[in-house]
Formats: C-alpha cells, structure tokens, sequence
C-alpha cells in the first residue's frame, strides 16, 4: 500500500490504543482487589467499547489481528503493515 493515511486512521487507532491501555491498567488492579464490582464493571465496560472501536475501524481499514472482527474478504496486501503506519 502506498500514500499517505488518512488522518481518521490515526485517530480511529489512537482511540483503541488508549482504551487498551486502560483496560491493561483495569486488569492489573484487578489482579490485588478481585472482589471490586465497580472496578469490574468499569473493565466490562471499557471491553466492550474496545470491541466497538476495534468492529468500526476494521469495517473501513480491515483487520487489526489474524482473529479480527471483520466479515469481508479482507486481502493481507490491501492493508498497511504495521511498519508503513
């Protein structure tokens, strides 16, 4: 693939990053205080928004990883590689 990106693309993959984050961050928490519902709903929240962000940005970009969500034909050589991002 060659040009540039669009600019909702780094957008779109900087959203998911950051609720990955806070998931990872949610998890670790977790791990000490197992019996904290709200920190646990919170968690189920947020995985449940990274599913959505991640659902979206692969029905415009295609797939994020080999176990994505997307229904499509979707072609290794149609998507950026992580090093042309």
């Amino acid at each position: 693939m060659s040009g540039q990106l669009p600019e909702d693309y780094y957008q779109r993959m900087e959203e998911i990053q950051a609720v990955d984050f806070v998931l990872v961050e949610l998890t670790l928490y977790l791990d000490t205080h197992p019996t904290d519902q709200a920190a646990m709903q919170q968690y189920n929240q947020y995985a449940q928004y990274s599913r959505q962000l991640k659902k979206e940005f692969e029905k415009i970009y295609g797939a994020l990883q080999h176990n994505s969500f997307t229904d499509s034909n979707w072609s290794w050589g149609s998507a950026p590689w992580p090093w042309q991002v």
